[in-house]
């Protein structure tokens, strides 16, 4: 099974968008699952039903951190180049998606969502493009995992 598929079928489980892509790298990460998933919870619906950033775009982020990010706090040069692979990242998920806002992704008109989640029936996935999305982020840091390992 591949990265977007583990990822859209973990969504297709319940678990949020953040967590679904998160996790679906935690073995590729070396960390166990239930550390994955609490780490990654807060960032589901745009950081907590917040709308921002959506939550496969900021694992993706993460997993970057985990794989490539940078220790040293006065180095300019590797945070530059850090900084630069998440803007790549974030690109290549706009050219697929346009935008890496939640509530943009979505077609909301609001800045802050309700926290409680909304039941996961057929006609919530009907409805969400978030499995898509999810799959979209897994693909391109797997992508950028086999490319840059």
């Amino acid at each position: 099974m591949d990265y977007r598929e583990k990822a859209e079928n973990l969504f297709l489980s319940g678990y949020n968008c953040a967590q679904s892509v998160f996790c679906a790298f935690s073995d590729e990460l070396g960390m166990d699952f239930d550390t994955a998933l609490k780490l990654s919870s807060s960032f589901g619906g745009g950081m907590g039903r917040l709308r921002e950033v959506c939550g496969a775009v900021s694992s993706m982020f993460m997993i970057a951190g985990l794989k490539y990010g940078y220790t040293e706090p006065n180095n300019k040069e590797v945070k530059a180049e850090h900084y630069a692979r998440i803007q790549q990242l974030a690109e290549k998920f706009k050219s697929k998606n346009k935008t890496i806002i939640c509530r943009d992704l979505l077609g909301l008109d609001v800045e802050q969502d309700s926290p409680v989640p909304e039941d996961r029936t057929q006609e919530y996935y009907l409805k969400r493009p978030c499995k898509h999305l999810v799959g979209d982020a897994a693909e391109i840091i797997a992508e950028y995992i086999k490319q840059n390992s």
